[in-house]
């Protein structure tokens, strides 16, 4: 069983819950979809979670917040730039390092692992409908692909006239995901979630089984805000934490 985590954001609570509640549905493999950092308060531990289970065979790709460490933050609105210097400041030069040394893809058996579109995973596209999902399931030509990047959970499968058809999952719910069928899976984010519950996103797949399934895990979002505030960063995102919106 394989857990798949993206965009964790540097809170720190979020991702302790999932880890916790995909033990405890049988993970055993863990995959971390990019965007470890940015927006929370929490980088440091963050990042050494993820690379403790790097070290213990965890798959990790870069996201762009990830990527912004270490570069300029194109593209980011003025309050995810600032949040990004203020994580440059905190992290440890070994820490900058892990992020800067990610992939930006990895492929492993049938299944393909990116933060955002796979056609072209450097410039951070994303994949918000049929023609991006076809689009990133060509370009990674896996029977499998799994991302994060739009905060959200969504399925798309590809259909017989190669359109990819959008499905949206019931938390908690196995999807069969065969394999005669192309799929493209966006497992959501753990670390801020934009659908109108706070309560972390992630995915299990089962590949013996052929299952897919999307989870919600509550968490102490109220904890994490604090520490947005107490951190001095943009009020927006210890908002977005509490609302999920």
């Amino acid at each position: 069983m394989l857990a798949l985590i993206a965009d964790i954001h540097s809170n720190l609570e979020a991702l302790e819950a999932c880890l916790e509640h995909a033990r405890g549905q049988g993970a055993q493999a863990f995959a971390f979809l990019g965007d470890l950092v940015g927006y929370n308060a929490d980088p440091v531990a963050v990042v050494d979670r993820v690379r403790a289970c790097v070290e213990e065979g965890a798959i990790a790709v870069r996201g762009n917040h990830d990527a912004a460490v270490g570069g300029v933050a194109e593209s980011m609105n003025p309050a995810a730039a600032t949040a990004i210097e203020w994580t440059r400041h905190r992290l440890r030069p070994d820490q900058a390092e892990f992020l800067a040394g990610l992939p930006l893809t990895v492929r492993r058996d049938d299944s393909f692992f990116v933060h955002a579109g796979a056609a072209a995973p450097e410039r951070w596209n994303y994949v918000r409908n049929g023609l991006q999902a076809a689009a990133s399931l060509d370009a990674a030509c896996s029977r499998y692909v799994f991302g994060g990047h739009v905060h959200e959970q969504v399925l798309y499968f590809l259909a017989a006239d190669d359109r990819a058809e959008a499905f949206t999952p019931t938390p908690g719910a196995p999807i069969p995901v065969a394999r005669h069928r192309r799929w493209l899976a966006l497992v959501g984010s753990a670390g801020q979630p934009r659908d109108g519950s706070p309560a972390a996103c992630y995915a299990l797949f089962d590949p013996a089984r052929a299952q897919l399934t999307f989870h919600r895990v509550p968490y102490d979002h109220q904890a994490a805000a604090a520490k947005v505030r107490a951190a001095g960063l943009p009020e927006e995102f210890a908002r977005r934490l509490e609302t999920g919106r």
